[in-house]
């Protein structure tokens, strides 16, 4: 299985201490509201690559890795499975 950074839309709050708090997010054209922020913390992205905070967000039943990177953007470590291609013999 193959990782790759997915960049998503994401509603956030900011508080009056600028701290910031997702709320909702875009994958695949689908909105999913953030039922949670159960944890934020500065760290690496060590499927993908790369570093920011890293937000771990509960949604509906699933847990998952939120990232907002130097330059504001959000992202996932989306999983992707990888196809083999059968190789053909000319013949």
């Amino acid at each position: 299985m193959e990782a790759r950074k997915t960049y998503v839309r994401v509603a956030q709050e900011t508080d009056e201490n600028g701290l910031i708090t997702p709320t909702s997010l875009v994958f695949q054209g689908r909105k999913m509201e953030i039922d949670r922020v159960l944890e934020r913390r500065q760290a690496h992205a060590t499927k993908t690559g790369g570093q920011g905070m890293r937000y771990t967000v509960r949604i509906g039943r699933h847990e998952t890795y939120l990232f907002q990177d130097d330059a504001q953007r959000w992202f996932v470590e989306e999983m992707g499975h990888v196809r083999e291609v059968p190789h053909r013999d000319g013949g």
